[in-house]
Parts: C-alpha cells; sequence; structure tokens
C-alpha cells in the first residue's frame, strides 16, 4: 500500500528531523532525564517508521486486512507512545506519560497483526 510506504517515509523524515533538534536544540535546556525521554520517543518514531515501510511493501504480497490494521496501529502507536513522549519532554507534565503505554500496546498488536499475516499469507 503506497499509503504506509509515504507515512513511514514521512516518519522517519520526522525522526531525524526532532533527534536533531533534540540534540542540538534542546541540549542543556531540559533535563538530562527528559533529554533521554525525548531519545527514546526518537527511537521508537524511527523503529515504526520502518515497520510502516515494511507494511506498505507487504502490502504489494499480501491483500489482507491484518496488513491494513497493523499499519494504522503503528501510527496511532506513534502519535501516543513518541508523541507523549515528545510533549512530556519538553513541559516536564508527568500525567502525560500515562498515554504512552496506549501507543506501545498498539505497537505490539500491530506487530503480532504483521507475524500473523505474515505466518498466513507469505
Amino acid at each position: 500500500m503506497k499509503l504506509f510506504i509515504i507515512l513511514g517515509a514521512l516518519n522517519a523524515f520526522i525522526a531525524v528531523a526532532l533527534g536533531a533538534f533534540g540534540a542540538h536544540g534542546l541540549e542543556g535546556k531540559i533535563p538530562d532525564k527528559y533529554l533521554e525521554i525525548w531519545k527514546t520517543a526518537v527511537q521508537y518514531q524511527m523503529f515504526h517508521a520502518v515497520g510502516l515501510l515494511v507494511l506498505g511493501l507487504l502490502a504489494g504480497k499480501i491483500s489482507s486486512p491484518l496488513i491494513s490494521w497493523s499499519g494504522w496501529l503503528m501510527l496511532i502507536g506513534i502519535i501516543l507512545f513518541s508523541g507523549s513522549l515528545f510533549v512530556l519532554s519538553v513541559t516536564q507534565i508527568k500525567v502525560l506519560g500515562a498515554v504512552t503505554p496506549l501507543g506501545g500496546v498498539s505497537f505490539l498488536v500491530a506487530w503480532v497483526l504483521m507475524a500473523i499475516a505474515a505466518y498466513k499469507y507469505l
């Protein structure tokens, strides 16, 4: 599915940009603890951007709603997991950390769906 390849590439671009911003723009401006949280958000965004790219390629071989659901859950996971960590890092509002596990669960379900689709259809 071309859309997941585009979303994957855009998220990879954003992850690189936000990684550079964290390394050069936030260093010394936020506590080290929150800079580490920022780095975690960037890493997980990039991992799942690659996951979206893989799903886009798999969609050409596998015609199953499992692939589509997996892709949308990865995108939701990026928004909830990485997004909440980015906001937490710069605002230091700890209650935002309550959203992060919802993104993590979205990531986990997305990977399981991808594995099931690969097992059933490849």
